[in-house]
C-alpha cells in the first residue's frame, strides 16, 4: 500500500518560508546523471521532524539497482563525458559557484536542516556558512595539486602527476548532513573525481536540495549522484560495488568496520571519520568560567549527537567540587526545546531509535552506581527531547565512561596529576578528539602531545577548520579529511620515466 502524503503543514510548525515549503511539496527523487527520478522499486520512506514526530516528506528508497545505476553514469561522466576534459581553473569556478549558492540558500539551508534534524537553528545557520567556506576553501586548491620532478639519472627524465581516484562512493552521517556533504564532494571535485554520495536516512533533505544546487552550478551531469536509501541497502551496496574506486564514510565504528570488510572485494580505498568518547582534561588552574561554558557546549552541542562530543569530562581532583558545581549551574539553564527558537540551544534528539538509546544510557548510569547531579529529564509529549545531563562518581571502567551515548551526557571522572589525565584520557577505544584546560603552556603542549587523539584543543572546544585536518587514533577511523591532507584521499601518485 503507497504511504498517504504527508501533512507538510503540520511538520513544519509555522514555518513560513515560502522556499522551504515549496521544496518539501516537490517530489524527493534520486539524482542520477543529472536527472531526477524515482527508485527503481517505486518505493519510498518517510523521514520525520524530530520536534514533533511529523513526516516532512515521502522519499524515494534507493537500493542496489539504483547504485547500479548510479555507478554506471558515474563511471561514464568520468571516463567520457565532459568532466576529464575540464581544467583546474573551471573545477574551481563549479565549486565557487556552488559556495556561492549555498549562501544565497543560507536561511532555506538552516531551516531545512533543523527541521530534519532538530539541530539548534543558530547551530544549523553555522554550518551552512561552514559548509560555503569548505566549497570555497577547495576551490583553492584545484589549481594547486601538483605532481613532482624527482632528481634521476642524466639519461633519464623522472616525474610524478597526482591523478583522480575515479569513482568515489561517499556515506554521510545524520547528525551534520550539511557539513558532511561539503566535507565529502568539495575535496572529492577539487581533485576531478566523480562522486555518488548516500545521505543517512534520517536526515537526507539538505542533501537533496544541495543536489539541486549543484546542478544549478552547472557541474556536468552524472559527476554528482544522489541515492538516497537505507544503509543495509544503499550504503552496502556502495560499499561493495566492484566498480567503485574508493568509499569515503562518516558514522559508527561498527558500520565503519563493516564497510571495510565490504570494500575488500576490489580493494577500493577506504577513508573512515568513525565514533568518538573524547577526553576534557580541566587541571585546577583552568580559567573557570570558560572552562565551564565551553564545556558544557563541548558535552551538549547539536544535543551531544557529535562524534567529538567531550563527553568524558576528567577533573583534577582539588578543583571537582568547585568545577562540577559551576558546570551544574550553567548547565541547568539550557532545556531541551523549539530548535527553531533563535534562543534555542538543545534542541531534540534526532530519531525515536537515538531517544531510546540515550534514556537506557541514564538507567544505565544509575544502575552502575554514578550519580545523576542534573538533568537528564525527557519529554511525556511528542518529539525526541532530552535535558542536558551529568554524571558524578563515574570510574573509567563504567560502561557510561567507555561507549559512545551521542546524547547531552556528561561523565565527570576525577584524576589526581598530569599522568594520571593522560593514563586515563587514554583508556579507550577511540582516538577521535580531546582538549586540555590549563594555563601551564608547558604543561598544555606535554598533555596534548601525550593524548592519543587526532585533534586536541587547547582551553576551546570544537574549533573546526577547513585548513586544519580532521580524522581519528585507533577504532576512531581511517584517514585525515579537510586541509591538504584530503588531496591525498582523493588521489594518487603516478611515476613516470622517460628515457631521454
Amino acid at each position: 500500500m503507497a504511504a498517504a502524503a504527508p501533512s507538510i503543514e503540520k511538520a513544519v510548525r509555522g514555518v513560513t518560508s515560502a522556499p522551504v515549503l515549496d521544496f518539501l511539496k516537490r517530489p524527493k527523487n534520486l539524482l542520477i546523471g543529472g536527472k531526477w527520478v524515482p527508485a527503481k522499486s517505486g518505493k519510498t520512506f518517510e523521514t520525520i521532524n524530530p520536534a514533533n514526530e511529523e513526516v516532512l516528506a515521502l522519499v524515494a528508497e534507493g537500493d542496489k539497482a539504483d547504485v547500479d545505476e548510479a555507478v554506471k553514469v558515474a563511471r561514464k561522466a568520468y571516463e567520457e563525458g565532459k568532466w576529464p576534459n575540464i581544467g583546474p581553473h573551471q573545477r574551481a569556478r563549479y565549486l565557487f559557484k556552488i559556495a556561492e549558492l549555498i549562501e544565497a540558500h543560507a536561511d532555506e539551508l538552516a531551516i531545512l536542516e533543523t527541521l530534519n534534524n532538530g539541530m539548534a537553528i543558530s547551530l544549523a545557520r553555522g554550518m551552512v556558512a561552514g559548509a560555503a567556506e569548505v566549497f570555497r576553501y577547495y576551490a583553492g586548491w584545484t589549481t594547486k595539486i601538483y605532481g613532482e620532478t624527482n632528481p634521476s639519472d642524466p639519461s633519464m627524465f623522472n616525474y610524478t602527476l597526482r591523478e583522480p581516484v575515479g569513482v568515489c562512493g561517499q556515506i554521510i552521517p545524520w547528525n551534520g548532513p550539511i557539513a558532511m556533504f561539503a566535507w565529502k564532494i568539495a575535496p572529492a571535485l577539487a581533485c576531478g573525481n566523480v562522486s555518488i554520495l548516500k545521505p543517512a536516512e534520517q536526515t537526507p533533505l539538505t542533501a537533496l536540495r544541495l543536489g539541486e544546487l549543484v546542478l544549478e552550478a552547472g557541474v556536468p551531469d552524472g559527476v554528482v549522484n544522489i541515492i538516497t536509501g537505507f544503509g543495509e541497502t544503499a550504503g552496502a551496496a556502495i560499499a561493495s560495488h566492484p566498480d567503485i574506486d574508493k568509499v569515503a564514510f562518516t558514522g559508527s565504528t561498527e558500520v565503519g568496520k563493516l564497510i571495510l570488510q565490504a570494500s575488500a572485494g576490489n580493494l577500493k580505498r577506504v577513508s573512515l571519520e568513525l565514533g568518538g568518547k573524547s577526553p576534557n582534561v580541566i587541571f585546577a588552574d583552568a580559567d573557570l568560567e570558560s572552562a565551564v561554558s565551553t564545556s558544557m557546549f563541548g558535552f551538549c552541542m547539536l544535543s551531544g549527537q557529535v562524534c567529538c562530543a567531550g563527553t568524558r569530562v576528567f577533573v583534577q581532583q582539588d578543583f571537582q567540587d568547585t568545577f562540577v558545581d559551576a558546570l551544574t549551574r550553567y548547565t541547568s539553564k539550557f532545556k531541551a526545546s523549539d530548535p527553531l527558537d533563535p534562543k534555542t540551544t538543545v534542541g531534540p534528539l534526532v530519531s525515536r531509535e537515538q531517544f531510546e538509546r540515550v534514556k537506557s544510557y541514564l538507567e544505565l548510569g544509575k544502575k552502575e552506581g554514578a550519580t545523576p547531579v542534573l538533568g537528564g529529564e525527557v519529554t511525556s509529549g511528542k518529539g525526541y527531547f532530552v535535558d542536558p545531563a551529568i554524571f558524578t562518581g563515574v570510574k573509567n571502567n563504567m560502561r557510561i565512561a567507555q561507549e559512545e551515548i551521542f546524547g547531552p551526557v556528561a561523565a565527570i571522572i576525577p584524576f589526581k596529576d598530569e599522568n594520571d589525565a593522560v593514563l586515563q584520557g587514554n583508556d579507550t577505544t577511540y582516538g577521535l578528539a580531546a582538549a586540555v584546560w590549563t594555563k601551564d603552556v608547558s604543561r598544555a603542549h606535554k598533555v596534548a602531545r601525550a593524548l592519543k587523539a587526532g585533534t586536541v584543543w587547547v582551553n576551546c572546544y570544537n574549533n573546526i577548520d577547513p585548513i586544519s585536518p580532521f580524522g581519528g587514533y585507533k577504532q576512531s577511523g581511517i584517514g585525515r579529511e579537510l586541509g591538504k591532507y584530503a588531496i591525498d584521499l582523493y588521489t594518487q601518485i603516478k611515476s613516470v620515466y622517460v628515457k631521454l
